[in-house]
């Protein structure tokens, strides 16, 4: 018996949707041709069924499918299928009428029964497989369908799990890239799509990206590990797939919302947000425990989370019409959220400009969603509202929320529900934030909870980076004692003044601010950002002490990149200068304009200086680097940090944080909350290196008595023998995984050379056991490029310069070296600047040679004093060959003549209607081709298909670069030049 995406993952996800009340029909036996996306007579039934006006002249049906019709053949001719998806689920949901009433009257159309939707039979339910659809020569067959009423609410791609080739990626890219763009009227209907191989299921929407789509997991599984394989789909499709679920989608967790480019978008819920959704509605019907506090970690759609919840409880019958609150405590967060709620289309909304306004909505007891500030409820006299429907949701609900704002609001509004979201944990210390939101009900206190981990795992938000670049503040105390006594001296000080004046003048603030050191990391955070950020298509954020400072690190940086890469925003005072108010403290609508600039990868600001403003509320998923010169505390410090988590894809792998001021320990106390896993939030590079060779040595444990210098299948089944057991390969797995994550997070950090050897017979050993069907209970999670590069005996690990300090070598200095005139390099930086350049040049026998009389030198002098004269003399003259072969050495390795001739063949392309960005497409190309590549793949079927596959992913899915001559031609370069 083999397995197949049909007999295995196919089945299996038809089989748990089938049911008494969901019948399975082959996609051959459906009443319908294959160019006809709805089961007319099925939508004729249920418009009959519903609709008493409908059935008593059942020929008013066909009036419908004909309006219904032509939304959806409008879509063969739009751009953007999500427009058409728009008008049919305004259709679907009953917002649409027809003049069926007495003379004329317009009556709703109802095409789904809601009410009754938690039974299936309420509606007719239908799972297909193999569904053929197509208009002329343009034909598609989707792997699974599921139809309501005659209408295909969800399509679903699967693929085989026993073929590593592919994965659910491969699946949703061919609904998101193929069949959408292909057949788009088929997703006029759509509520959802799905894509899984039977290791992992994913879902998303119509023009949703494939790097978007969402996992499922059940609440309440907490930071548990993901479940994987077979038992995975099963839980996503009990929890995604089940008539219910897709009812409550299309009602509920849907937003059609307009983008930055003004185009129209589609959202669907992910996991935590319909589930946190679903537990307050359900708390506020119950109507027992009026409040409940929800941890979402930042970046994980908070914002997103209130409009879905605003969304359902304002269409729950049992609640009567409520007045939602969303409550906030700084003006930058309620212009973010109201921002979220105008552009997701949200109606009968209400942004407050004034305490007036707000007491007026609540006086009168509107019955709309209300944004507001805390500190609107300065002046409530009183009792505003006593009702018990009104439902408050209080963004980031920290102290502000608990002093006399937040006592005030209470009382204005005795009866109301009042739920907490706060998207950094709640200090043990400050127990307040449980008494005014949490339950005794909820374990640990929380309604909802969503951590740093689960966002992570669920590429929801991407892991922190933390690197300290610490700044030595050099004081000359000698020359400050001097002036100090003058000063004292001149000015007649008591000695009162005195030590007021030397406690001022030495406090933080003093230092941090001296001009000498704000030049220096200024200088500093430009090299950084030109090397590191700017590169890789990404931005960056500076936060300095105060408003002051602000101003200095600008004038800066102007000097260095220039005055269009960076920008200040500060909050404005009466007292700033003219100036600051001019140029640095914009207003509402120029914050927009700024924040728009910033997020467009095509303008040149590249850097945004701040103090105060945007270290909340300021969601850019371009922000790469945050470097830190400002001693933040507790929740204030992770609200900012956070700023960099936001994904980015293809070009972001994680967010970066960079410190000044040794502001890592605050960093762990911070986070010293109840929920011990959020100890991990960020990964110290120090600490991860410590944890590199015991994991190693971890790893290799399990192989005792195993000879790993033997080669070929002897070697391997030593191996192979040594962990024979499922048990033992498990265990092996996990410990391996242990070590590659450190590799990832760390390359190309230089500690990996000494490991580099075991790290490659590790990996060698776990690919060779890695499990290619679902039985394996651990999760044999995909190498990175990294890892897939070093298998492939391609990888070279540079040393990043973190010193400005580090001295350059070339001819002239190792002449100065030889000849006794400098002395200040110490040979180990020599020894290493040696290493360096040997490594560049992997292969070359001239440079195999100087690395062999490298390794001699060093144990020639293992035992003996590295300072010694004869050592300092052959390491220079070794230094001084090895300069001299570079010169030598002007050869142009074949992948660079390929990158070249890419390159040619990108900037051919670029017109004012393509703005392709050459360097980026040409170096991801490069990377993933490295990759995948072996030598004499040319000359191997397999070896070419699968670089074709991931020349065609990167082109078409990433950089969406379609044309077919470009793919040949490209092509052509790869397979003369890797």
């Amino acid at each position: 018996m083999t397995f197949n995406e049909a007999n295995t993952v196919r089945d299996f996800v038809r089989d748990l949707v089938a049911s008494v009340d969901l019948q399975f029909v082959p996609g051959s036996a459906l009443p319908r041709r294959t160019d006809e996306v709805m089961l007319e007579a099925q939508v004729r039934a249920a418009l009959i069924r519903m609709n008493p006006e409908i059935a008593a002249d059942p020929r008013l049906a066909d009036e419908v499918i004909h309006k219904l019709q032509a939304v959806i053949v409008s879509a063969r001719h739009s751009p953007n299928p999500v427009v058409a998806n728009e008008e049919f689920a305004a259709w679907l949901t009953g917002q649409k009428s027809m003049p069926f009433g007495p003379d004329g009257a317009h009556t709703t159309v109802r095409l789904i029964d809601f009410e009754n939707g938690a039974d299936p039979s309420a509606n007719h339910w239908i799972v297909s497989t193999e569904v053929t659809y197509g208009v002329g020569r343009v034909e598609r067959r989707f792997d699974l369908v599921l139809w309501c009423n005659g209408f295909p609410l969800v399509v679903g791609e699967a693929k085989s799990p026993v073929r590593p080739a592919y994965t659910w990626i491969d699946a949703a890219a061919q609904i998101n890239e193929d069949y959408e763009v292909n057949v788009p009227a088929f997703f006029v209907p759509n509520v959802l799509n799905f894509a899984t191989e039977g290791k992992d299921f994913r879902y998303g929407s119509v023009g949703m990206p494939v790097e978007l789509w969402g996992p499922w997991r059940e609440e309440g599984e907490g930071s548990a590990p993901v479940r994987v394989g077979l038992a995975s789909v099963r839980e996503a499709v009990e929890g995604v797939l089940t008539a219910p679920a897709v009812l409550d989608f299309l009602r509920f967790f849907t937003l059609f919302a307009t983008d930055k480019n003004h185009r129209k978008i589609k959202i669907i819920a992910r996991f935590q947000q319909l589930q946190a959704t679903n537990a307050i509605v359900e708390r506020v019907l119950h109507g027992r425990v009026k409040q409940g506090l929800i941890w979402h970690f930042q970046g994980s759609g908070k914002s997103l989370l209130m409009v879905f919840t605003a969304q359902k409880l304002r269409a729950t019958a049992g609640l009567s019409n409520p007045t939602v609150l969303i409550v906030v405590d700084r003006i930058d967060l309620d212009t973010q959220i109201t921002a979220t709620f105008n552009a997701s289309d949200v109606p009968n909304l209400v942004s407050t400009d004034s305490r007036k306004e707000l007491q007026e909505l609540l006086g009168s007891g509107a019955r709309k969603v209300i944004i507001t500030t805390v500190h609107k409820f300065g002046e409530a006299p009183g009792v505003l509202d006593d009702r018990s429907n009104i439902i408050l949701m209080v963004d980031e609900a920290h102290r502000s929320q608990e002093g006399d704002f937040g006592r005030k609001m209470r009382t204005a509004l005795p009866n109301a529900f009042l739920f907490g979201l706060t998207g950094t944990p709640v200090n043990r210390r400050d127990r307040n934030t449980f008494l005014w939101f949490g339950s005794e009900d909820d374990e640990g206190g929380y309604l909802s909870r969503y951590t740093f981990q689960d966002a992570i795992r669920d590429g929801a938000t991407l892991p922190l980076h933390f690197e300290p670049r610490l700044s030595d503040i050099h004081l000359d105390e000698d020359g400050i004692n001097t002036a100090f006594e003058e000063l004292t001296a001149q000015h007649q000080l008591s000695e009162a003044d005195k030590i007021k004046l030397s406690r001022n003048a030495a406090s933080i603030e003093a230092l941090i601010k001296t001009p000498e050191r704000v030049r220096e990391i200024a200088a500093d955070i430009a090299e950084h950002f030109r090397t590191k950020v700017e590169p890789q298509g990404l931005k960056a954020q500076v936060v300095v002490y105060d408003k002051p400072t602000c101003v200095a690190y600008k004038a800066e940086l102007d000097a260095l990149l220039g005055p269009d890469a960076s920008i200040v925003v500060m909050s404005r005072d009466a007292r700033d200068p003219q100036e600051w108010k001019e140029k640095h403290t914009p207003d509402r609508e120029e914050l927009e304009r700024i924040t728009a600039r910033f997020n467009d990868p095509a303008d040149p600001l590249k850097i945004i200086i701040v103090t105060a403003k945007l270290l909340t509320g300021f969601d850019a998923p371009i922000l790469y680097a945050q470097y830190l010169d400002k001693p933040l505390k507790e929740h204030n410090l992770l609200q900012a940090i956070t700023r960099t988590n936001r994904v980015y894809p293809p070009l972001k792998t994680h967010g970066l944080i960079v410190d000044y001021l040794g502001i890592f320990d605050d960093v762990a106390k911070a986070f010293a909350f109840d929920d011990k896993s959020v100890q991990q939030v960020i990964s110290n590079i120090a600490v991860l290196r410590g944890q590199l060779a015991p994991a190693i040595q971890a790893a290799l444990a399990f192989f005792p008595g195993v000879d790993r210098t033997a080669g070929g299948y002897e070697g391997l089944i030593q191996a192979q023998t040594a962990i024979a057991g499922d048990e033992a390969k498990d265990a092996f797995a996990a410990a391996y995984s242990v070590v590659a994550q450190l590799w990832e997070t760390l390359s190309p950090d230089p500690i990996l050379r000494e490991h580099e050897a075991d790290y490659r017979w590790l990996t060698d050993v776990y690919e060779s056991v890695r499990p290619s069907d679902v039985a394996g209970r651990l999760v044999w999670h995909t190498l990175g490029a990294k890892t897939l590069a070093l298998i492939n005996e391609h990888v070279t690990v540079e040393v990043p310069r973190t010193d400005l300090d580090t001295i350059v070598l070339d001819a002239h200095v190792i002449e100065d070296l030889m000849t006794g005139t400098r002395k200040d390099v110490d040979p180990v930086e020599v020894e290493k600047w040696i290493t360096i350049r040997i490594s560049k040049h992997v292969g070359n026998p001239t440079f195999i040679e100087l690395g062999k009389r490298l390794n001699a030198l060093r144990e020639k002098y293992a035992n003996a004093q590295q300072a010694s004269l004869e050592f300092l003399k052959e390491l220079f003259e070794l230094a001084r060959d090895t300069v001299a072969a570079e010169k030598v050495s002007a050869e142009v390795l074949p992948e660079e003549r390929g990158k070249a001739s890419l390159t040619e063949l990108f900037e051919s392309l670029k017109n004012d209607d393509t703005p392709i960005i050459v360097e980026k497409v040409v170096n991801e190309v490069d990377e993933v081709i490295r990759t995948v590549r072996f030598d004499g793949w040319q000359n191997t079927r397999d070896g070419d298909r699968q670089v074709q596959q991931a020349l065609r992913k990167t082109l078409y899915i990433k950089f969406k670069i379609r044309d077919n001559d470009v793919f040949e031609r490209a092509l052509g370069y790869i397979r003369e030049h890797y």
